[in-house]
């Protein structure tokens, strides 16, 4: 039925000065992020067809939202919780920028709603002074490709990405409590969240807002090659849990296909083009898909994703990839549980020093552990036989090898059982961004013992072993998929830390 007079309007309970409830935040902060994004995406439409650029009430609209929490604790008794996360460290006011507010809604009402009915927390929503950069507001990122208008004209009249407003100085504990100011609410504001999440786009050739919250990180492709037949055989099947899997270049196969058409559009997605490119598996019950991502070699590339990685806040991500095996006792096709890292990576030595221990965390470890014993069938000695635990050294220099007499004493002092180049800096970075982490290794060579890797041997290895490793590393995420609640540890979090996880 048509309506001929429009509805009264919703009654507003932070103009009557109430507080917001946290599905009224959200909704709030989707309402004020989407219209700041529409103004901005009209203003450039305006000026690349000639018009005039915006005037400075225009530009005042292009601002992110702003969250802000309030904590009160007279007359109340705070409550005796053991969550590491969703709590106050001290009486004041918290808040934090938001952006894509529509998409992290699960993440925000999770936080939210225990701030709220544990600690009766405030929430207010309103306008920040952090204006949202002009290419966050483009979906593709080439809307302005060929317009004729230089990068230049545009700085000077939209807000542009600056390195200056980009850090990460919560998580690395380097922010300062002014007297007046809020507290941080979170670990990452609105323009750190924007830039990771088209780095993400750009790195791994998919859509950042497919990432699933359970992560694997490989350092080696023929792991992807056995990610995408099990997840083909798994949306061929009809009891299996998973919907969807996304590829890079945004190839996407459904459940219910025919299976060999599957696989040609499996085989189609451009991955080369990309640095670091993932592929993301959907559960159909809402309890979060897979993703997995070949990071490449290297350190580097390692602190690289999961700087970005980290705004998404997932649940948990494990390295699974090869190793060098230092014990005469392993054997190729041996694995490594990293229960301690010796990290000679040095890339990450400012921010976690490392004097500074990165700790093995119970609940991944025990996960692990018992995943391999399910995929091997081995328990007991037999596993103790298959499965070492220990400390993995992790180095930027691949060939470490070549400067072992200078490297024997200090591996022998660590008790090393492995050598990498991935393993160390990942768990660092969880770790950094409180993160839950794990490290599961494949002994691919063992260099010091006359085992180095040939074409013909290391062919026979990967055939043999990279299925069953790739098996132990989702069975592993599924355990953990049923101990969400254990897994967000506090081992994770400082005694100063924001209330959002």
């Amino acid at each position: 039925m048509r309506r001929t007079s429009p509805l009264p309007p919703t009654p507003d309970p932070q103009a009557s000065g109430r507080s917001l409830t946290p599905e009224q935040a959200v909704g709030r902060l989707e309402e004020m992020h989407g219209a700041a994004v529409e103004a901005m995406r009209i203003a450039l439409r305006r000026f690349l067809a000639g018009g005039p650029p915006p005037d400075a009430a225009e530009r005042a609209r292009f601002r992110y939202p702003e969250l802000r929490l309030t904590y009160d604790p007279s007359g109340v008794e705070p409550p005796a919780t053991r969550r590491a996360w969703a709590k106050f460290q001290a009486a004041g006011a918290y808040a934090v920028t938001v952006t894509q507010p529509g998409f992290f809604r699960p993440y925000l009402l999770e936080q939210l709603r225990p701030l709220t009915e544990d600690f009766r927390a405030s929430i207010e929503v309103g306008p920040s002074g952090q204006e949202i950069p002009y290419p966050y507001v483009l979906e593709r990122g080439d809307e302005l490709d060929g317009n004729g208008v230089a990068a230049a004209s545009l700085a000077r009249h939209f807000p542009t990405p600056s390195l200056a407003a980009v850090g990460d100085e919560v998580p690395d504990s380097l922010w300062r409590f002014e007297p007046g100011q809020p507290r941080p609410l979170a670990l990452f504001d609105a323009v750190r969240v924007d830039y990771s999440l088209r780095r993400l786009v750009h790195y791994t050739g998919t859509d950042w807002r497919r990432v699933q919250p359970w992560i694997l990180l490989t350092n080696y492709h023929r792991y992807v090659d056995q990610f995408v037949r099990w997840a083909l055989a798994e949306l061929a099947a009809a009891d299996s849990p998973w919907q969807r899997l996304v590829l890079p270049g945004g190839v996407e196969v459904e459940r219910g296909g025919d299976p060999a058409a599957a696989e040609a559009l499996a085989a189609s997605a451009l991955w080369h083009r990309y640095q670091m490119p993932a592929y993301h598996l959907m559960r159909r019950d809402g309890t979060g898909g897979v993703t997995l991502v070949n990071i490449g070699v290297g350190p580097s590339n390692a602190k690289n994703i999961t700087d970005h990685l980290a705004v998404l806040r997932p649940h948990c991500w494990l390295m699974v990839g090869h190793c060098a095996g230092l014990r005469q006792s392993q054997a190729i096709g041996d694995y490594v549980l990293a229960h301690g890292y010796l990290r000679r990576d040095r890339i990450l030595d400012d921010l976690v020093p490392p004097e500074i221990p990165v700790p093995a965390l119970a609940e991944v470890q025990v996960a692990l552990q018992e995943a391999a014993a399910r995929v091997t069938g081995e328990q007991g000695e037999d596993l103790k036989r298959r499965l070492r635990t220990g400390t993995v050294v992790t180095y930027d220099d691949r060939n470490w090898e070549l400067r072992w007499s200078r490297e024997r004493r200090r591996i022998n002092l660590s008790r090393a059982i492995a050598v990498d180049m991935e393993s160390g800096t990942l768990a660092a970075q969880g770790y950094r961004f409180r993160v839950p982490y794990g490290t599961l290794l494949c002994v691919s060579d063992r260099p010091l013992h006359g085992e180095i890797k040939l074409p013909g041997t290391a062919s026979a290895f990967y055939e043999r072993a990279v299925g069953q490793h790739l098996t132990i590393g989702l069975a592993t995420l599924d355990i953990l998929r049923g101990q969400l609640a254990s897994l967000h540890s506090r081992k994770l979090r400082s005694f100063d830390e924001p209330p959002f996880r």
